[in-house]
């Protein structure tokens, strides 16, 4: 029997490409002074293909993988497409667009799954009638739609025309040097220390945990996965919050978007506030790597550097031949992303408009925290 020490938790959502385990020195394996000849690829046999053991290294005898863990790599693939302000709008902008010439057909069905299925929305909407929400026991308002698709659907092939047509349109859209900067400009804003309390759930502001330690926060990279252009959206922090990568994707998203002024981006971060942002779909996130940085600089000189830097080639055939192809699937097929941007309104996330109104947003309690309390 052999116990494992794990270097980080991923939760039941974001998988984990790397995460290094402490192999207890009591075990023969550990206690031996050389790898038996194909232990490897033995081991790996016994195992799920999407479970792989790249190898393992010696370190020291007090080493705990999980407490000298000093920093974590995620990575959140995005769809470059949620990053364009014309793809996927909201419901409101689609309605509107019928029968104006340039009808988005396209997203009109695509919007109204999303207004119906549980937990695309931000907050749950205040009852002005019976039939204004319905609540699936979630703690989450979702509209009802009256209108049916077949009632707006054009006759003798126009609509097929204007889905391609509007496919084009919006194949225009690509992640160069201009969003580049600005993305990145926007992510930025995330390193260094901040109290992060409005990216979390069911944590106070004035609580110590709030505060986290941002390291960098980058997206250069885009991969062409099964046709769709992805964005690597890349964060190293010293330990994360629940939900909290995917709220900082998703004010990020907002702004980007122009659902949000870049200025909200300060409120959010202010821990004498409480507001609320989106939280991008879990499909994306995947856990990178696990990082002990000042373990191997302490012990550089006895010990192995503890990194997935020897199994680089490995762990990247891994991820596209495992990870990727999950993550483009799931959106060719479910379109999580396209569903969640359509809920990224006034309506649905009140406190984009929070500046605007002086800090009081009408149907809205804010939280102001008290600071002198604490």
């Amino acid at each position: 029997m052999i116990a494992l020490n794990p270097a980080a938790m991923t939760g039941p959502a974001p998988p984990a490409l790397t995460k290094a385990s402490a192999l207890p020195a009591r075990s023969s394996l550990a206690a031996s002074t050389s790898i038996p000849p194909g232990f490897i690829d033995r081991l790996n046999s016994h195992l799920d293909p999407q479970i792989r053991i790249f190898g393992f290294k010696r370190a020291t005898a007090s080493f705990n993988a999980k407490k000298f863990c000093d920093r974590r790599r995620y990575v959140y693939l995005l769809p470059v497409f949620a990053l364009d302000p014309n793809a996927h709008p909201d419901r409101e902008s689609v309605m509107a667009s019928l029968g104006s010439g340039n009808e988005l057909l396209r997203c009109l069905e695509c919007s109204e799954r999303g207004r119906k299925v549980a937990g695309l929305m931000g907050r749950q909407s205040k009852l002005s009638d019976q039939n204004a929400s319905l609540d699936f026991g979630n703690g989450e308002g979702v509209d009802v739609v009256e209108e049916s698709v077949s009632q707006v659907k054009t006759m003798d092939g126009k609509e097929e025309e204007m889905e391609m047509e509007m496919a084009a349109r919006t194949s225009e859209f690509s992640y160069g040097e201009k969003e580049k900067e600005r993305f990145n400009a926007i992510l930025k804003q995330y390193v260094g220390t901040h109290n992060f309390h409005n990216f979390t759930t069911r944590t106070k502001a004035e609580d110590p945990s709030a505060r986290r330690f941002i390291i960098s926060f980058e997206a250069d990279r885009v991969v062409n996965i099964e046709g769709v252009d992805f964005v690597r959206c890349e964060v190293v922090g010293q330990s994360f919050m629940l939900h909290q990568i995917r709220k900082m994707i998703g004010l990020a998203v907002a702004i980007m978007r122009n659902c949000a002024p870049e200025s909200l981006m300060e409120v959010a971060l202010r821990k004498d506030v409480r507001i609320n942002v989106p939280t991008a779909p879990e499909v994306g996130l995947y856990l990178d790597e696990c990082l002990f940085t000042s373990y191997n600089q302490k012990w550089k000189d006895s010990h192995e550097d503890m990194s997935m830097e020897a199994y680089a080639e490995q762990a990247e055939e891994f991820k596209i031949k495992h990870i990727f192809p999950h993550i483009a699937s799931m959106e060719l097929k479910e379109g999580a992303v396209a569903l969640w941007l359509h809920s990224l309104n006034h309506r649905n996330y009140p406190d984009f408009r929070f500046l605007e109104s002086n800090g009081e947003t009408a149907g809205l309690e804010h939280v102001k925290v008290d600071e002198a309390a604490n």
